[in-house]
């Protein structure tokens, strides 16, 4: 089947994975429109990991380059037990780690990597922005689809795609699951350099794990900033939003954690509280002319910070599948889904195993304590190939 000129995409949602996957569509010369809710497009939150799989797909949108600037490129990623402040693991993430992966690890402000994929959108004109549209509805035939905003407005594509988060109006139009709550809250603050215990001032993602809670801090904006995120299990019964904290809060779930991590508690001015969901993965998460992306269609917790890399993976398969297929949105939807559906399961599995380790208690502390002891670099390397090893020019390998 030959291509057909002048075709059109909806994306639902110009966050990280929307608007990579305009960009990934707009590269095969498909007119794109972005749907977004808010008034503006833009990002909230504070920082997030990118591995070497991250920059591997941003270099093959094209924004690589973009993102390294507004990027703090780390030394290592380390493990600490909060109790007594013992060192559980440190993977180096230097000169050896980018020779392995082909690209560095960084940690960025979450603004910032949006940016970085924006301004391409902005400056292509295949790609088109509507704001204050939060999408209620939408139908499907054999030769488009039909998107139907707040106000009752129609619009009209040839595809759709859902990048619309863990709420995702076309996830449960196609899927029709429920989200799980996970029970764990996650709170979110960055901090000026200034405000930073000297001590705790790494060049590193630095996790601090403690019995049902840890704390993770890493530097953002060259080294100005600090980013915090620290997560516990809750005693309420939690659903999934997102509202101002409280210090008190955060305070009564960390009793018993040594001095050096405990500290950091005491420093934002402000919390955001983060009540976290993910979802079972499904076998299929497209229908017809309709597909999900990202969170929309594997919402994980971040305990392995991966959920924007996998979103970027998605995007560029995304934007292969329909090239492969010459624009035949159906066979592309379906060559996409086979592509990420068993690999965004292995993900979010690890992610929720990571979450077990991070807050093991009792015996299992201990065990996870001995895990990595001596361990060498190149057997960590080796247990991270599956994951940071992914290369965009065998995104469809598996699915062919």
């Amino acid at each position: 089947m030959e291509k057909q000129a002048g075709q059109s995409v909806l994306v639902i949602g110009g966050g990280i994975g929307g608007l990579a996957a305009a960009l990934a569509l707009a590269k095969q010369g498909i007119q794109v429109l972005i749907l977004e809710q808010a008034p503006e497009i833009g990002e909230i939150g504070a920082g997030i990991q990118l591995a070497a799989n991250a920059f591997n797909a941003l270099d093959a949108l094209g924004v690589g380059e973009a993102a390294r600037s507004r990027a703090v490129f780390t030394d290592y990623l380390k493990l600490m037990d909060a109790i007594d402040a013992r060192e559980v693991a440190c993977v180096e993430t230097g000169d050896a780690y980018r020779k392995r992966f082909g690209n560095p690890y960084a940690v960025i402000h979450r603004a910032d990597i949006h940016l970085s994929i924006l301004e391409a959108v902005k400056v292509n004109p295949s790609i088109r922005f509507k704001t204050s549209t939060q999408v209620v509805s939408f139908d499907q035939n054999g030769s488009g689809v039909v998107v139907i905003d707040q106000h009752g407005e129609r619009y009209h594509a040839d595809a759709v795609i859902g990048c619309d988060g863990v709420k995702s109006v076309i996830r449960q139009a196609l899927v029709g699951d429920q989200h799980r709550v996970t029970g764990h809250v996650v709170y979110r603050a960055v901090v000026d350099v200034q405000n930073m215990p000297d001590d705790l001032r790494i060049n590193a993602p630095v996790v601090w794990c403690g019995p049902n809670c840890h704390l993770v801090h890493y530097p953002l904006r060259g080294g100005q900033q600090y980013n915090l995120v620290v997560t516990f299990h809750s005693r309420e019964q939690e659903e999934w939003g997102v509202r101002d904290g409280s210090k008190e809060e955060v305070l009564s779930y960390f009793q018993g954690i040594h001095p050096l991590p405990h500290q950091m508690l005491d420093r934002p001015t402000s919390w955001r509280r983060w009540a976290t969901a993910d979802r079972d993965p499904v076998d299929h998460w497209s229908a017809g002319r309709a597909t999900v992306l990202g969170d929309a269609a594997h919402p994980m917790t971040q305990y392995i910070a991966q959920g924007a890399c996998q979103a970027l993976e998605d995007a560029i398969t995304l934007g292969e599948a329909v090239k492969v297929t010459q624009g035949n949105f159906e066979d592309a939807f379906r060559l996409y889904e086979k592509a990420r559906i068993a690999r965004t399961a292995r993900v979010l599995y690890s992610a929720r195993e990571m979450g077990r380790v991070y807050h093991a208690k009792g015996v299992e502390r201990l065990v996870r304590n001995g895990l990595w002891a001596n361990r060498p670099q190149e057997r960590f390397y080796d247990s991270l190939e599956w994951l940071h090893g992914w290369r965009a020019e065998d995104c469809l390998k598996d699915a062919l």
